[in-house]
């Protein structure tokens, strides 16, 4: 129960930085989840949210929080978020919960973005956590032949495999597929971004960089503040 405990307390002491009136990003996955429970807890007026999945607008809606999209609120006062793993400089790796696009998109968007997660997540270097890259379902397999050649570049030897479920292959939000890269160590996080976004047929990867602002970590007595 140690992990959940600590994930509840960043998701609560997240929630106590949203003011009434703000439009704010809801994240995706077990840590968020415990921010969104907190944030309708609050009872706060006026607020405007952006919820990065379905799964997060089904929770949010169900605790009625009021729901807005990118279309209608493309500003965002601040996003709260999990991470995967949160590196130097708060550099992340997110899209466990195979939402990275749209958590992407919502980050972007926002003035100010909070990661939060539990203290196992901090790490000293970003690649433990198999790196997620959605991909189009269309010549999905010719695009993982690319990727190779862009992880071989970065002596990385695994090939990315195509994320499965019980029922089949792991379709996002968008419809599309989820490879995930086991690096082992990312050793130049921006220079591997930038070359998984020049692979035809890659819509998103899972680093996050120069996008957190404060990441807000739970321990068992309480939480801690990191700045990148």
């Amino acid at each position: 129960m140690t992990v959940e405990i600590q994930k509840k307390l960043a998701g609560e002491a997240a929630a106590l930085r949203v003011e009434s009136g703000m439009v704010v990003g809801l994240g995706t996955g077990s840590t968020a989840a415990w921010f969104v429970k907190a944030l309708a807890a609050r009872g706060l007026t006026g607020l405007r949210c952006v919820p990065t999945s379905e799964a997060t607008a089904e929770l949010a809606r169900d605790l009625g929080l009021p729901l807005s999209t990118l279309e209608d609120t493309p500003r965002l006062d601040l996003t709260v978020d999990g991470a995967d793993e949160v590196g130097p400089g708060l550099a992340l790796i997110k899209g466990g919960g195979a939402a990275l696009l749209r958590e992407k998109l919502v980050w972007e968007a926002s003035a100010r973005c909070i990661v939060i997660a539990d203290a196992a997540k901090v790490v000293p270097v970003l690649g433990a956590f198999a790196l997620p890259i959605e991909v189009v379902a269309f010549g999905h397999k010719t695009t993982a032949n690319r990727i190779l050649d862009v992880l071989t570049d970065h002596d990385i030897a695994m090939p990315a495999r195509v994320r499965q479920a019980e029922r089949g292959l792991v379709r996002t939000d968008g419809g599309n597929l989820i490879y995930d890269a086991r690096c082992g160590a990312i050793h130049d996080p921006v220079r591997l971004a930038d070359d998984l976004k020049l692979v035809t047929g890659v819509v998103e990867h899972g680093l996050f960089l120069d996008l957190a602002d404060e990441a807000i970590i739970g321990l068992d007595s309480g939480v801690d503040i990191l700045l990148p």
